[in-house]
């Protein structure tokens, strides 16, 4: 289970604003969830809210997608010359939804870290894309159960979507 306390006092109080890190964020592109947290995140710093994290830049705009501000994930995301910015960045596009911006995106991530843990728990969440985590196949998932509002596919791929941001969020804000 996803435990915000971990991250901080600062961060947990952020994603108290909205769901405590459970938030599951739509498939395609929302408004900000919480103008609260859109105020609040921008008088912080990476630095300042993941000051001994892995990667605290990438942490950010972790924070910035898991809100939907769009705007300011992609400034920092697209800055982020690691394969964690490069993570960030793919959601973003899957969510915008821009397919084939998502794929170029995987792509230039390659094999993560957390594809394992995370084929294992899309698998337990009934989504199953073969041994090994697909993030192509995701995409391809996530295209068509947007399309599909209020049905099964759809919550299995919005909980899958949570998932895979409470993963790579904690890789990177983990502490170094």
């Amino acid at each position: 289970m996803f435990d915000a306390t971990e991250y901080g006092e600062a961060v947990s109080s952020i994603l108290a604003l909205d769901g405590h890190g459970e938030r599951l964020m739509p498939l395609a592109m929302g408004c900000c969830s919480s103008e609260q947290a859109h105020a609040l995140l921008l008088t912080k710093t990476a630095r300042g809210l993941f000051p001994n994290a892995r990667a605290p830049e990438a942490a950010m705009a972790g924070l910035y997608l898991y809100f939907s501000c769009m705007d300011e994930a992609h400034a920092i995301a697209q800055n982020v010359a690691s394969a964690e910015g490069s993570f960030w960045h793919a959601i973003l596009h899957r969510q915008e939804p821009d397919a084939g911006n998502a794929s170029y995106w995987f792509r230039k991530v390659g094999s993560h870290a957390i594809f394992p843990a995370l084929r294992q728990r899309a698998a337990e969440l009934g989504v199953d894309l073969g041994p090994r985590w697909d993030p192509f196949a995701f995409i391809d998932l996530c295209e068509t159960a947007r399309r599909k509002p209020g049905s099964a596919e759809e919550a299995r791929a919005m909980a899958v979507q949570r998932a895979e941001w409470q993963a790579l969020f904690a890789y990177c804000a983990a502490v170094r």
